[in-house]
């Protein structure tokens, strides 16, 4: 695909030759004969109406600015068909630029031109507000208002674009809801800090790397700086050990704690807003040997997940949750291990629910994304609650959907399988390795097994891979033994793919590591009656496998090799998640 901006000066010579005219004396020799008579009376060379040509070049100009914003746009979106929507736009525009000249009539081809330019435009505009967050769509109210407020940053405060008062890079701390003195206070004590860039710094860094987490670990003579980065943890610059202290300082104002106290362990969260986005710090220290360590999880509003197809599922088990999910009740299930993407999967599910004509009320700690139409409650454990005592409370205001954010404790438990069988839909998550482990688990919390059978309705597990840079990655042929060990038909695979062993430079797209993003892999444990039968007489694990997989159960080491077939993941990714 060429980049559609290295040819808009050719065409804009195009246009405005054929715009302006050529001299006469350019003209063949016959056709000044045939117009002699009219040229003595005018003069020699093409006359130009303004009122005609501007609008076409205002409409040139936009053009321009269109395709460029399409073309970087839909690099940066990863659900976005660049091919399609790059030369669609740009193509198109070429199309009406040329009408507006062929056509003799110049209402019919300057309306031509508009449509040929607005029709793939705005099309394009309404498919990519699908598929992100609020505050990155286009066109929209609070689009124009960013406009709005920029401007008026730059013309009546005389503030550049792209920067912000203190100075460094871009991005801005605000406290938790962005209002309130408390809030303003912490910034503004920590804006007095001689390190505060640095810590601006720190964080811009790691939400340009797509990191998840920052650790700063203190050693005697320097304080370490680590990324976690598509769930791999990556070392950054570190500071020196003053350096280092005064950026943890820093970060302990803006959430409210007690900067001297180095020992005890204390957590809290702040806020920052960068590119119109509105990002989310939770911060935890502990005192270590060496000193005061520090841990911030990111939580980017721009990088969630809206719907089931996103997460990586097949369509046939995206149907089957959807069909779970809008039951009028029951119970299901996420499990996984920390920084598995259940949460995820769990928001994704709400989604899939109609927010307008049902009660929905979220439990969780803490509350990650915010939801429309839902009513999230956040457990504070300092004042001294927790799930069992908000889930009490929640049952006495008519939910129809209660999403608990992890089943912690037997109270938790029960009240949940209780809530599951009394009418009303319940989402949770569990820490267990696979589906069928799931369900030993609420055994473990001391469950009693009928009740677990009339709640579940079904148990999704799941992992998250790493996706191979489309830019980098090579392909190889796998060995007959591995493919025969799979249970893969030789025949039917030709290549797998993996990173580049080798590579003669850092790929610019992923910055040498072979990957770039993670996707889910799951598997679908659904509860028979059979099963539910299994679960109230004998729970055992090997008789509910069996029934599972005559169910046609695919385990999760199956749909990774899906992934790992498509080209989308490398068998040692694979391994390294499930093993």
């Amino acid at each position: 695909m060429i980049r559609p901006r290295l040819v808009l000066a050719t065409i804009a010579l195009a246009v405005f030759g054929v715009a302006a005219g050529a001299e006469a004396a350019e003209l063949p020799a016959l056709l000044l004969a045939q117009s002699g008579a009219i040229n003595a009376l005018r003069g020699p060379g093409l006359y130009l109406n303004l009122f005609k040509f501007v609008p076409v070049v205002l409409i040139y100009l936009a053009w321009v600015k269109t395709v460029d914003w399409v073309d970087d746009d839909t690099r940066d979106l990863q659900n976005i068909r660049f091919e399609m929507w790059n030369s669609l736009v740009f193509f198109t525009g070429v199309l009406g630029f040329l009408l507006v000249w062929l056509i003799p009539v110049y209402p019919i081809g300057l309306l031509l031109l508009l449509i040929a330019y607005l029709a793939p435009s705005l099309t394009y505009a309404y498919s990519r507000n699908q598929t992100v967050p609020d505050d990155r769509k286009v066109l929209t109210a609070y689009h124009f208002g960013e406009i709005l407020n920029g401007v008026f940053r730059r013309r009546i405060f005389n503030v550049e674009k792209g920067t912000d008062y203190h100075g460094g890079p871009p991005i801005i701390f605000v406290g938790k809801t962005s209002t309130g003195k408390q809030e303003d206070d912490r910034v503004a004590k920590a804006e007095g800090s001689t390190q505060f860039i640095a810590a601006k710094e720190l964080v811009f860094d790691a939400i340009l790397r797509r990191a998840t987490d920052i650790h700063l670990e203190p050693s005697p003579d320097q304080t370490s700086v680590r990324y976690r980065i598509d769930g791999i943890m990556h070392a950054a610059e570190p500071f020196d050990r003053p350096t280092g202290d005064a950026v943890v300082n820093i970060f302990k104002v803006l959430c409210a704690l007690d900067i001297a106290e180095r020992r005890k362990p204390q957590d809290g969260s702040f806020g920052a807003k960068f590119e119109g986005r509105e990002i989310d710090f939770r911060v935890a220290t502990s005192g270590s040997k060496a000193g005061e360590k520090l841990v911030m999880r990111i939580l980017d509003n721009a990088a969630s997940v809206g719907r089931l197809e996103e997460v990586g599922m097949r369509p046939k088990m995206v149907a089957s949750i959807r069909e779970i999910v809008n039951q009028p009740h029951g119970m299901f299930l996420c499990c996984g291990p920390t920084g598995s993407g259940k949460s995820t999967t769990l928001y994704a599910c709400l989604r899939e629910i109609d927010r307008f004509q049902k009660n929905i009320i979220t439990v969780e700690d803490p509350v990650e994304y915010h939801i429309d139409n839902v009513t999230q409650i956040e457990i504070n454990t300092k004042a001294g609650q927790s799930f069992a005592g908000q889930l009490r409370s929640i049952l006495r205001q008519d939910p129809d959907v209660i999403m608990i954010g992890e089943i912690r404790d037997q109270e938790t438990a029960t009240i949940s399988c209780q809530a599951a069988t009394t009418g009303h839909m319940v989402f949770s998550t569990v820490h267990a390795n696979d589906t069928v482990t799931a369900l030993f688990r609420l055994l473990d919390l001391g469950v009693e097994p009928f009740m677990i059978a009339n709640s579940v309705s079904a148990i999704l597990g799941q992992r998250l891979v790493r996706l191979l840079c489309e830019t980098c990655k090579e392909p190889y042929k796998p060995k007959a033994e591995f493919l025969k060990k799979a249970n893969l038909p030789p025949e039917k695979v030709d290549v797998f793919y993996r990173p580049p062993k080798e590579p003669e430079q850092v790929c610019p797209t992923c910055g040498g590591t072979g990957y770039m993003g993670r996707t889910g892999i799951f598997e679908l444990l659904v509860i028979s009656d059979a099963m539910r039968d299994l679960i109230r007489e004998n729970p055992s694990v090997k008789a509910i496998k069996d029934e599972a997989r005559k169910n046609g159960m695919i385990y999760l080491t199956e749909d990774g090799l899906r992934q790992v077939i498509q080209g989308r993941t490398s068998i040692e990714e694979l391994m390294r998640v499930v093993k």
